[in-house]
């Protein structure tokens, strides 16, 4: 049964969304600032309209929504449903007016895919974007992997239940640390350490790949974010493979695979724990499929032969393997070559790849290895059970921080969202395949979205149709926030509409 949420329900929804839309206003200074140094000036005007627009409506709800109650659980789940669909109506105004993009449905698009860290793009010309606007979208990806994330758990730590399907555990809805403020500081910590090595030697590889210097802060800068927060956007067209450099490329997979570990791993490793790397079901799971997906990948290139050499094979192959399993999106390959030149299998491999997706408590999209991992665990069990005695007592056990017991409820709860998941991909598949797609093309595009996968063979356009455009939009808003967010909005608005049902 749905009740009709109260006024006080309502202001604290408001209240918080709108604190929200006002931090992303005042962020929207940073790239004005960019614009202004760099004389895009006409940029600089559509980031001082976006953000008067945001910074408006934000002190706006700030005044109107007054409350003194607490966010409960129910509350905060709304709310982060919220956020990350009003957001991107902001984030959207700067992109509609770069002239970049077909119409505001398109900008929105743009801004929901970066705030997702899902990295599709409907970008007329991207080559010719004004590097102000690049580093918004970029923004707008570490807005949604960390910063908005941090916020909730810091500001509202009531909430922190609510997005914790972003940056928990197994589902046991564990935090990294015992206090949720130290959480939010442990995850800033671990984003600056990464940058601190990773930018230079971002920086230094795509100089040596023949940049100048100063271009080549703004490209390391870009494809840092994107490879941590595990996104897609980057600032050329071609992605990775503008720079055709196995060091970048190599920084790159490096970063990758940092963004998709679950930040409990992190903090594990962070207290000198390294055997947790290797004990870890999440890790492990991770680690076995990414071997397993590659190989197949690799027997399916090797059957068409679209690689002349080995070394061009696993380069290629191995990129390819990691940015769809992380989710990340970038790659070193035209994305129309997937269904050209790479055969069926190796394409098939790259949509299992961002289905399984990276692990849970990271920006990673997907299924989760964690989910994978207890599946398998509860299929084990229930073989034992049927091999041994009916007096038997089976248990099963795993490791993540500690040895555990595996509950009926995990395995529920991890089937049910293998499901739900699926369902999500197969939606968006035949919807393609209603406006006349090819299947493979459909259900890629699908699962990019669905997954926040990223990688794309061409169907995501800007002459796309209007309602794959917005089905791809509500698969990536559903994606990231894992449904039960989403949910539980749909649950409020049918309740606002109808009263008690």
């Amino acid at each position: 049964m749905l009740f009709r949420p109260d006024a006080d329900d309502l202001k604290l929804i408001g209240l918080y969304t709108g604190t929200v839309v006002y931090g992303v206003g005042v962020v929207m200074l940073v790239p004005m600032m960019v614009a202004v140094a760099l004389g895009e000036r006409n940029e600089a005007l559509a980031f001082v309209i976006g953000a008067a627009l945001a910074v408006s409506a934000g002190a706006a709800s700030r005044l109107a929504f007054r409350t003194r109650s607490s966010l409960g659980g129910g509350q905060g789940l709304v709310t982060v449903a919220m956020i990350w669909t009003v957001v991107p109506i902001f984030g959207a105004v700067p992109l509609l007016l770069s002239g970049h993009y077909a119409g505001y449905l398109d900008a929105y698009f743009e801004a929901t895919s970066g705030f997702a860290t899902i990295g599709l793009t409907l970008a007329n010309d991207l080559d010719h974007m004004a590097r102000s606007m690049n580093v918004w979208r970029h923004l707008l990806h570490m807005l949604g992997g960390q910063g908005i994330v941090v916020v909730v758990l810091t500001i509202f730590a009531s909430a922190g239940g609510a997005i914790g399907s972003l940056y928990t555990g197994e589902g046991e809805k564990d935090r990294i640390l015992p206090n949720v403020v130290s959480s939010a500081q442990f995850i800033l910590r671990v984003f600056v350490a990464y940058a601190a090595v990773g930018l230079p030697l971002l920086w230094l590889a795509v100089w040596r790949a023949g940049l100048d210097p100063a271009p080549a802060v703004f490209h390391a800068f870009t494809l840092f974010i994107t490879a941590f927060d595990t996104a897609g956007f980057a600032p050329m067209a071609s992605s990775a493979a503008f720079y055709r450099s196995q060091l970048v490329e190599s920084i790159l997979v490096v970063v990758m695979v940092a963004g998709a570990f679950s930040f409990a791993i992190h903090y594990q490793l962070w207290q000198g724990r390294r055997q947790e790397l290797i004990r870890n079901l999440e890790s492990r799971t991770a680690a076995i499929s990414v071997l397993a997906v590659f190989t197949v990948m690799a027997v399916g290139l090797v059957r068409t032969g679209t690689f002349t050499s080995t070394g061009e094979l696993f380069r290629h192959g191995f990129f390819q393997t990691l940015s769809a399993h992380t989710t990340t999106g970038l790659s070193t390959v035209p994305g129309a070559l997937f269904v050209s030149d790479w055969g069926a299998l190796a394409p098939a491999m790259v949509v299992i790849g961002m289905a399984l997706g990276g692990m849970a408590g990271s920006t990673a999209g997907g299924i989760k290895a964690i989910r994978i991992g207890l599946l398998v665990k509860g299929i084990r069990r229930d073989i034992r059970r049927v091999l041994l005695p009916e007096n038997a007592v089976v248990v099963e056990t795993y490791h993540a921080s500690g040895p555990r017991i595996l509950r009926d409820e995990q395995v529920r709860g991890a089937a049910t969202l293998l499901i739900l998941y699926l369902l999500l991909y197969l939606g968006g598949g035949m919807l393609g395949l209603f406006y006349g797609y090819d299947l493979r093309l459909s259900l890629f595009e699908s699962t990019a979205a669905g997954a926040t996968g990223g990688l794309s063979v061409g169907l995501v356009r800007p002459d796309l149709e209007t309602p794959l455009k917005v089905l791809y939009i509500v698969q990536m808003l559903v994606g990231r926030l894992e449904f039960v967010a989403m949910f539980a909005l749909a649950g409020y608005v049918v309740s606002v509409l109808r009263g008690r049902v």
